[in-house]
């Protein structure tokens, strides 16, 4: 066992430029990691995840209290892992047991029997027969607990977001369980429900006569203008662009029609563009609408009142007679044929337009005998929060309920599918890992996902932590062998499987208060989790676009996950920004209390000799201040930090979001009781000098910008959170924002 004394490597150093690479590559994946099977915000990578946590479980071979028999054993285990050179130093043999995290972060590593076998003994020889328990009580995606088990921990993961645990409960404990057979089961329930779509609704995608096959509708929503003179429609386009590939360029090119004493209308045509300058720009910018026929420009209130009166805008409007009056209009057909390359795409035609109209009449059927025999609709009719307009703006736009997202054929056949994989939880062990796809393929099957020119495909809904507006959208062929089916969705979830049958006992999973967790006191070895960022993401809000679907494909499952109509708000600890249609009371003393007493538990079920790790990313001072008071009022000293690179700089969220570049890892240990008052006078002595060696550390691992500043914050904290209290010479207790302020100034002079 390790000796309560002794530092643990993570305390000691880390291997920040290998590991963030890594990291950052992981991310960068399309598919192939855990992360991908379903989305989740802000999900840990595997890769730092597990470098972190052998860093916290290994004791530093250089601190006198280090095990002999862990030196002994890891000088005998790292030369079978090529490149890792134990020595005859202490000194050595640190860096050996950092080189393997370093390589071990890789995730083409991470099922190598041998990588496995070295990281797992020396976990053994470092804790004894009793396996070490990890603890993480905002564990998400489960990243962190799921790498725990790799390296042959015994893992409890809780979040108190039931989509969050459906993910956990999929691969904490499905996925261990039933290994690669489970994919073999995936893809049998994902054809026989696409046997059963396809029997009962293919006529609402018809082919075309000479055999092509749509696989994708391209849509805009539809305003009048407002002008005296010109009344005609504008449909709302971002772009006129088909494909926008290097060698292959199709757009859409319009013409304006109008017969003496009738309203103009705009009529659309595929061609092939010779220059870029031959294709139109969009019709919308910044909700400002441009009429095709006059030129008049309609503000953004009128856009949206004319939206609101359709709520959004995503359905056709037909008269009594099945013909097209208003609403969403169809601008391209895209489509596959046997025997030919590359995609087709043509206008739209009456026949398209009868599918619609006939889909409107089955889904209002449908609809009817599912309500006499369930307690919910088919369609989700639950209201849309109006607390999270930041995040969730499309209720300015008329879209006040969860299905008023979807087409109407979109409605249909995802209610379809939902209906079918409720009728399956008592005859499969895949019921909850296929409803977890089906939710994928809903985040591609709405009215808000868009065409992607340059790929050809739709872009699924959540390409960042929101659900804004989008005027055109793509609306895939759920029928297709392309993008946005159940296969598709099972295809892609399914290809981690097979790296991680080297995991072969489940974890533990439960829906829970991080503030009151139901473990007995001192049972953890190491607590290490990734609590909310501040005020960056609205976990409960964004995730009700799946609950709502969940809800309904799981009908026939247990209901603690999915009992309510949706994910309950009040007790998730972040701050909700406000606004003039918000009743949120959560400020910012909710969270920092939120945060005290979730760290109090961590510190309550840590045995003596545990340690723990807390990850933050967030760009402002007000949420690093937050946190910090919430740690410290939970009993916490910090004792190192580590920024990894965990994010792409590319992405959409840290562009319009206070969301670091780098993850910064504050490992920590609780405050001893008698850690005594400290003098303000040394701490204000020591603050530049710790800063400024750790700040010319970092910089020598590329560390720049706000991330070099905000992972400043951890040696900075070390000095102030070691005490029980900090006084000046007067006797004055100095405060932690009074502290920080001091930090931030000798951070920016350093920096």
């Amino acid at each position: 066992m390790i000796p309560k004394s002794c530092k643990r490597l993570a305390e000691a150093d880390f291997p920040i430029a290998e590991v963030s690479r890594h990291a950052a590559r992981e991310k960068e994946a399309r598919c192939g990691h855990i992360p991908k099977i379903h989305i989740w915000p802000a999900a840990r990578p595997t890769a730092s995840s597990r470098a972190v946590l052998l860093g916290l479980l290994w004791p530093d071979p250089c601190d006198p209290l280090c095990p002999t028999e862990f030196k002994e054993q890891a000088r005998k285990l790292l030369p079978q892992v090529g490149g890792c050179h134990p020595g005859t130093t202490d000194e050595d043999l640190r860096k050996a047991l950092l080189k393997f995290i370093a390589d071990f972060a890789n995730w083409d590593k991470a099922a190598q029997r041998t990588y496995l076998d070295v990281g797992r003994a020396l976990v053994k020889t470092a804790h004894g027969e009793e396996l070490p328990l990890v603890v993480d009580p905002f564990a998400g995606g489960g990243s962190i607990p799921l790498e725990a088990m790799r390296l042959g921990c015994e893992a409890f993961a809780s979040d108190l977001n039931p989509v969050a645990c459906l993910i956990l409960k999929v691969v904490l404990e499905d996925v261990p369980r039933h290994g690669p057979k489970l994919a073999d089961e995936l893809r049998r329930l994902g054809d026989k429900i696409k046997q059963e779509v396809q029997k009962d609704l293919a006529d609402l995608y018809p082919k075309d006569s000479d055999g092509a096959t749509p696989i994708t509708y391209l849509w805009a929503r539809t305003v009048l203008c407002e002008s005296p003179n010109c009344g005609a429609e504008i449909p709302l386009m971002r772009s006129l662009w088909l494909c926008k590939k290097a060698r292959r360029k199709l757009a859409l090119r319009h013409r304006v029609l109008q017969r003496r004493g009738t309203t103009p209308r705009v009529e659309f045509e595929v061609f092939e563009p010779r220059t870029e300058k031959d294709v139109l720009g969009g019709t919308v910018t910044r909700a400002k609408a441009t009429c095709l026929c006059c030129g008049t420009v309609l503000p953004p209130d009128r856009v949206r009142a004319q939206l609101a009166a359709q709520r959004g805008g995503a359905d056709v409007v037909f008269d009594a007679k099945g013909q097209r009056t208003g609403g969403a209009r169809l601008l391209a057909v895209v489509l596959l044929k046997a025997g030919e390359t590359g995609r087709r795409y043509r206008p739209a035609t009456e026949g398209d337009y009868a599918a619609v109209s006939a889909a409107v009449r089955v889904l209002q059927e449908r609809d009817t005998a599912w309500r006499a025999e369930n307690t919910m609709s088919l369609v989700p009719d639950e209201t849309i929060s109006l607390n999270e307009l930041r995040r969730i703006s499309i209720p300015l736009y008329g879209m006040q309920r969860w299905g008023d997202l979807f087409t109407t054929r979109q409605r249909l056949v995802l209610g379809k599918i939902a209906s079918l994989i409720a009728r399956q939880h008592n005859t499969s062990y895949a019921t909850r890992f296929l409803a977890l796809n089906f939710s994928k393929m809903v985040d591609m099957n709405n009215a808000l996902a868009t065409w992607q020119p340059h790929a050809e495909i739709p872009a699924h809904m959540f390409t960042r932590n929101a659900i804004p507006m989008k005027w055109d959208f793509a609306e895939a062929v759920p029928l297709s062998e392309s993008s946005g089916t159940l296969q598709s969705a099972i295809k892609r979830s399914t290809e981690p499987l097979s790296v991680l049958s080297v995991i072969d006992s489940a974890g533990s999973v439960q829906r829970m208060d991080a503030g009151a967790s139901t473990l007995p006191d001192q049972t953890a070895s190491v607590w290490f989790t990734d609590p909310p960022y501040y005020d960056a993401v609205p976990y409960s809000y964004l995730s009700d676009f799946f609950y709502v679907w969940l809800r309904r494909a799981l009908a026939g499952e247990p209901r603690e996950l999915f009992s309510s109509a949706d994910v309950l708000k009040d007790a998730e600890i972040v701050v909700d920004r406000p606004h003039s249609a918000s009743t949120s009371k959560k400020d910012v003393a909710f969270y920092e209390l939120g945060m005290a007493r979730a760290f109090a538990e961590g510190r309550r079920v840590l045995n003596d000799n545990g340690i723990g790790c807390v990850v933050f990313a967030h760009k402002t001072t007000e949420g690093w201040e937050a946190l910090l008071s919430g740690m410290i009022r939970g009993g916490w000293t910090i004792t190192a930090s580590w920024p990894v690179a965990t994010e792409m700089g590319s992405r959409l969220n840290a562009r319009d979001t206070a969301s670091l570049a780098t993850s910064v890892h504050l490992i920590c240990r609780p405050r001893p009781e008698d850690a005594g008052i400290g003098d303000w006078a040394d701490v204000l002595r020591e603050l530049p000098l710790r800063v400024g060696d750790w700040m010319e550390r970092l910089q020598g691992e590329g560390v720049r910008g706000a991330d070099l500043v905000f992972a400043c914050i951890g040696p900075a904290l070390e000095i102030f959170s070691r005490h029980t209290k900090v006084e000046a010479a007067d006797g004055r207790q100095v405060s932690l924002a009074e502290y920080l302020e001091k930090v931030w100034e000798v951070v920016g002079r350093s920096a």
